[in-house]
Order: C-alpha cells, then structure tokens, then sequence
C-alpha cells in the first residue's frame, strides 16, 4: 500500500475500497459498478487483508445467492416457490395499474410482474416509478386459485444506496490532503490509476462529476470511441441515468399529459444522452424547443402550469474526424443530429469538454488504489448541490465585461462545480481560484467560438478575466486554438475550396524550385536562434516516454522567450538529420500539438501563449515540428516540480541563471 492510500484509509476509513476489487467479484453479474460497490462498501470497506479477502466471499456469496441472472430466472422462481421467501436483487419498475387504483412492480431480471406495492413504499423511493431502481428485495410466494391476484409478494424493498453519512465530516478530512492528493483520490475513485494522466487530463476526468453537484448544469462531450464518456453516467451514481438519444420523447423526459406522470427530469439529478451524436438521427421540434426552455430557464410548460426541476442534462457522442480536420471543413458540432445543429440550442450548453484529448481507455489504466466507495461520493456530490460557489473567484478576479450574461452563467457554473468537488469547504485561494476560472472559461469558450462559426449573428467576444490585485489582464484561449491557429481564426471552408487551392499551391512548387524556411534553418545549422531536438517526450536511447525530453524543449522555449526570441525545431537531430515527429510514439497529430500546448500552459504560462507560434511543417517526406518565440518584455520561468528556474540563451544552447544572476540579468535586459 503506497502513501496515498495509507492516507485515505487514515481518514477515510470504512467509506473507500480497493477498485480492483470490483473487477474481482462481478463475474457475469451485469449490475452497475454503484451496485457492486455498495455491498463491497458494506464487507470490504477496509485495509485489512484477511478482512478484504473475507469479505470477497461475502460479496461473492450474495450475488451468487440472490443476484437474479436473466438465463436463471425459472430457477429463482421455483426456490421462491419452494421456500416460501427469498431475497432478490434486481432492477425494479413500478407503474400504476388505474384500473384497480394500485402500484404494481415489474422485476426485470426475474420476470415477474404485477407485484402490488404499498402506496408509503412509492412515498419512500418515487424513482421506482421512473425507469426503475436496482433494490435489495423481499419476495414471498402464496398460491391462490383466483385468477385476479399473483401469487408474488412484496415482503420488503430496500434501494441500493447509502441511507446516511456525515458530510461535515467528509469536509474536515478533506483539509489533510493536499490538491494533487486529493485530486488523485477522486480520480482512483473514478477507477482510474493517476500516475497514468497528466494534470488537464485529470480535470477532464473529475468535469464529468460536475453535473452530479451542479443543478441544471448543460454539458456536451464529442471524441473518439472507447474514451469512457458513458460509463460515468450509467454506471457511477444511483442519482443519474444515461439514456440514448435517439428513443427520448417529450413525455418520457418531461411530463406526460395524458396521466399528469412528470418524467425524467423531475426524478434525476443527471439525465445522459449516450450515442448523441449522428447526423441521421432525428428529433422531433417539439421536443428541442421545450430542451431549449428548460435548459434556459429550469422549467418547462404542462398546459397551462409551468413546472421547475433541477435535473443537469449531458450530451455524449463520438466524433468521425479528427480535431484538425473538423477545425478546417466544419466545427466542433459537426457529428450532431439536423434538429440539434441549432446556435439557440447549444449556446445553453455550459461547457464542452474536449472527448479528443481524453485518452482511450486501455487495461493498464484502470486503479488498483483505493477510492471513496462510489455509493458514498454519489451522496456527497448530491449533497453539494446546495451549496453554491460560483462566486468565490471575485475576491480575486473580475471578469471581463465583453462576456455576455449566458457566457458568464456558463463560466461560473462550471467554476462552481468544480470548486465544489476540489474544495468542498468553500475556501480556494487565488492560485487555484485562477486554475479554475481559465479552465472554466475555456469550456464556455469553445462552445461560443463554435457558435461563432455556425451562426453570424454572434458577436465576438473577448474572453478574458482581469486580477483585481495588480490589474493584470489574462486572455484564455483553448487548448485547440494554440495548437491550431492556422485553422481557428477564420470560417471553415468547404473541401472542394481547399482540394482546388492545394492543387494552385503544387503547380506553384512545381514552378518555382526551392528549399524551404526550414530546410535553409536546418542546412545552417543550430546557433543562438535556432535550435533542434530529436524528440518532445521520446527517450531514444531507453525507448519509453521521458520528462527530461520535455524539460528540454521547454527550456529551450524558455530562454527565447527571455533573450532575443528564436526558433525551435523538434524532430531535428543535432547534426541535421531529419527524424520526424513519428519518433514520439503519439496517436495522431492532434495528440501531438494539444500535448505541446498543454506543457507550455502548465509549465511556462497561459500568459506569454501570444508569444509562441507553433506548427508541423513536412521536409524531406517527413512532419517536423517549428516552435517560433518571440522575446518576452518579461522574465519568463519554467516551473519544475513546485520550484522555477530561470533560462537565457548563450550561443547555441540555453544555460541556466542562479538567483543571484536572474535579477541582474532582469534589470538590464526586461523593459
């Protein structure tokens, strides 16, 4: 056990489990990953080995026992038949049989039906009669000859979630972590192992928790397959529920006028659209007009009456094209349904999280740490929907008054959440109120720079945030436009444009026989302003990825940035040989630039993005990668390990000031 989980079990003690042990025990038992962890919650919450080993048995012995496989339903029958009495667990669905003015539960893998339900039982737990709850049931079986009554019995019902917890408790434990502990909790909680995600890949990960404690939270995911944008959502939480996007319909979602029945949004906390995505899909108007109004307003119209709920809404779906590709013939919204291809509709949503830099999941990825038992975190995140935190950044920052009131509702959201999950006492100093903020807003940014290219009618907006302490102002940009500028900044056009200005742009090098800017840089070879390496994060020599490569990139960007500016060319080796970017072992392109963005955002500052232009160039058949610095008119630092250093350049390499030479150094060269 490393020193994070000692941690956690210190603190957290009989409310987390080691994530391995679900894989362990679920067998062929398709229950959701919260139904597993409330039973290993009740007999493994611990670290004990012999008690963890014990209670697998346990756990395994309950679900052998009383799990109902749909293949074993007769069997089950028959020994409820033959005992008399027998505990079930099942998903259970209640409707309301008007005819005989009773509530009658369906159970969906042992087959029976009709089951009458006591009135105080649907009073307790109203989400029986919305798409059913997985319970921990009591079924007696008396025969009778008359034909109107079944011979099921509903002795007892109990939903599978946490009945109580102390969540002052949870709020105090939470001040002996530090963030990055913390943190990689919650991501272990998740099920995922941290050491395997950098710092933004993280808080992509913990951003699909926000619409659990943010009430009326829109969110939108796009990205490749296999990047586990559902599993959060059907699998996580009793409190949420992941629906396809294709078989919604008014009544189901909203309210039934023929019965009066209210539907999914007055019954979940989070409402998932899987498989969202897809241009033939198709919607009724009916239905994207009251999405529209409710995602607006937080209430939708019945007849006559206007009804609240407090449901967050997410939208997944996968995307057939990569990010450049979609940045150069279309947008960020491409993959939609028709009817939701609407500017009205998407400027609702909150925030967009980026599905293509979320990585696809593979096996090594998954924690064998410990983590809150999912029951407890779904409980704690419900909990936090009352709070409200949206405006715990102002102590520090303002925002610009260029941002319209539907972007600000968007950013602060956002910001709320996530300060909820990372600080749940409400205190955030300036440095991580910063962190959020820029990631918030960079979320509500990418949707309105889409919107921006779908409908002309949207005003450009600067999106910048200004620190009340020094009155310095800070752009954001997204991670996409540093990586993409040639793309970003113009309407996309069509392909049939782009194939016919290729084809001018080949005639005009057949014509002209030339080398290229990087061809000349490479032929004179490195000096104060050029620079080359082999690789971004390759170590040629022990074959694996390597932070050191990184910290040399960086440094290089660095010192060009605090002397006279210069150009950096990585798939370069010293002596002029051209390797190429494949060298760095990344999937794809885009992998690549949002993976060099992300590094000069986290180590070297947002702040200085404008001095940097970046871009993959071909020479000799292979993509290289041009980094373009111009000098800063302020000391630039690289941040290493929670300390900074300090680099210029002398000659051709980048050297390193100790203290003592940085503020002479700064006096003489920095306006």
């Amino acid at each position: 056990m490393n020193y994070l989980d000692k941690k956690i079990n210190e603190h957290f003690g009989g409310l987390v489990v080691r994530k391995d042990l679900v894989r362990t025990v679920k067998g062929n038992a398709i229950v959701p990953t919260y139904v597993l962890e409330y039973l290993l919650g009740q007999y493994c919450a611990t670290s004990d080995e012999d008690s963890i080993l014990s209670g697998i048995e346990t756990v395994k012995d309950i679900l052998r026992n009383h799990y109902v496989h749909r293949s074993e339903a007769n069997l089950i029958r028959s020994k409820i038949r033959e005992k008399g009495r027998h505990k079930v667990i099942d998903k259970i669905y209640v409707s309301l049989n008007e005819k005989n003015d009773s509530y009658e539960a369906n159970f969906q893998n042992l087959g029976i039906t009709q089951v009458l339900v006591a009135t105080d039982t649907i009073k307790k737990h109203p989400k029986l009669l919305v798409s059913g709850v997985w319970c921990i049931a009591d079924i007696e079986y008396q025969f009778t000859e008359d034909t109107r009554f079944v011979p099921w019995i509903l002795g007892s019902i109990k939903p599978i979630q946490l009945s109580h917890f102390d969540f002052d408790k949870y709020k105090d434990a939470r001040s002996a972590f530090s963030l990055d502990e913390w943190i990689d909790l919650l991501v272990q909680s998740i099920g995922f192992n941290p050491e395997h995600f950098d710092f933004r890949t993280k808080m992509l990960q913990l951003m699909r928790l926000v619409p659990y404690c943010e009430r009326n939270y829109n969110m939108v995911e796009l990205g490749p397959k296999g990047t586990g944008k559902s599993h959060i959502y059907s699998d996580f939480s009793p409190h949420g529920i992941l629906i396809s996007g294709g078989e919604v319909t008014v009544p189901k979602l909203f309210v039934n006028n023929a019965t009066g029945r209210i539907g999914l949004v007055g019954y979940w906390d989070t409402i998932a659209f899987d498989e969202f995505a897809g241009k033939k899909k198709k919607a009724g108007k009916e239905l994207v007009d009251i999405l529209k109004n409710f995602m607006a307003n937080k209430s939708f119209s019945r007849g006559i009456d206007t009804i609240g709920a407090e449901a967050s809404l997410v939208f997944v779906g996968n995307t057939k094209h990569d990010l450049s590709y979609m940045l150069k013939f279309s947008d960020l919204f491409e993959e939609l349904p028709r009817q939701y291809y609407d500017s009205a509709f998407l400027d609702r949503i909150h925030f967009y999280i980026p599905g293509w830099e979320v990585e696809i999941i593979r096996g090594e990825m998954f924690s064998e740490g410990f983590g809150f038992v999912l029951d407890y975190l779904a409980e704690i995140l419900r909990t936090l929907r009352s709070f409200d935190y949206s405006q715990k950044y102002k102590d520090y920052f303002s925002l610009s008054n260029d941002i319209s009131t539907r972007d600000r509702d968007g950013i602060t959201k956002t910001f709320s959440g996530l300060a909820k999950i990372l600080f749940p006492n409400g205190e955030v100093s300036a440095a991580d109120a910063e962190v959020l903020l820029g990631f918030a807003m960079e979320g509500r940014k990418r949707v309105k720079d889409q919107l921006m290219r779908i409908d002309s009618t949207f005003a450009d907006i600067t999106f910048e945030y200004e620190k009340i302490s020094d009155q310095e102002k800070v752009l954001v940009k997204t991670l996409e436009e540093k990586a993409f500028p040639q793309f970003y900044y113009r309407k996309p056009k069509l392909e049939k444009e782009l194939e016919s200005e290729n084809n001018r742009h080949v005639n005009q090098r057949m014509e002209v026989v030339t080398l290229s800017e990087e061809e000349l840089l490479i032929k004179s070879g490195e000096n104060s302003r050029v620079e080359f390496k082999s690789t971004l994060r390759w170590n040629l020599d022990t074959n694996r990825a390597d932070r050191k490569m990184e910290k040399n990139c960086l440094k290089t960007v660095a010192a060009f940035l605090n002397s006279e500016g210069g150009t950096l060319l990585v798939g370069v080796e010293d002596n002029g040989n051209v390797l190429g970017i494949k060298a760095d072992q990344f999937e794809n392109d885009d992998k690549f630039l949002l993976h060099f963005a992300n590094l000069i955002n986290e180590r070297i500052g947002r702040q200085y993005i404008h001095l940097i232009q970046s871009d993959l160039k071909e020479v000799n058949g292979k993509k290289i990668f041009r980094v373009e610095c111009s000098p800063s008119s302020s000391a630039v630092f690289l941040k290493i390990k929670g300390s900074e250093e300090f680099y210029v350049r002398n000659g051709p390499s980048s050297i390193l000031l100790k203290p003592s030479e940085v503020l002479d150094y700064s006096r003489k060269h920095f306006r």
